[in-house]
């Protein structure tokens, strides 16, 4: 049996601008993408944390060391500028690799630059 689980998240990111016009999505420095190992044009959950907006999109590259996480699209709707979000990325794990999985933390500034990232242990 697989199981979905938590593979990795960006922690209180600031929202840096949105973009009505855009086609739809979410742009993300592409250093944070790396840290957290996620992949251009992967499913992304996104949880607003300003006003308990959740949703779901794909991940863009942003500009690497810009800091950028812009709302594209439809999700223009989902916050605004200065908001502080949560990135999540899941994957399916079979039943053995669930039960010794643990999901990496990317801890970010109030400028969107990794000051931690943590691996965050699961119990069995």
């Amino acid at each position: 049996m697989y199981r979905q689980l938590l593979r990795a998240k960006i922690h209180r990111a600031t929202v840096t601008d949105s973009n009505l016009e855009y086609e739809g999505s979410l742009t993300i420095d592409s250093d944070l993408m790396d840290a957290a190992g996620i992949l251009p044009y992967e499913l992304v959950m996104v949880s607003n944390l300003n006003n308990g907006e959740r949703f779901s999109t794909y991940a863009l590259a942003g500009t690497r060391g810009k800091g950028e996480v812009i709302l594209n699209g439809p999700t223009a709707r989902k916050g605004v500028l200065g908001d502080k979000v949560i990135i999540f990325c899941y994957e399916y794990f079979l039943d053995e690799e669930a039960k010794v999985h643990s999901p990496k933390v990317i801890q970010v500034d109030a400028h969107n630059r990794m000051i931690e990232t943590v691996s965050q242990e699961t119990k069995t």
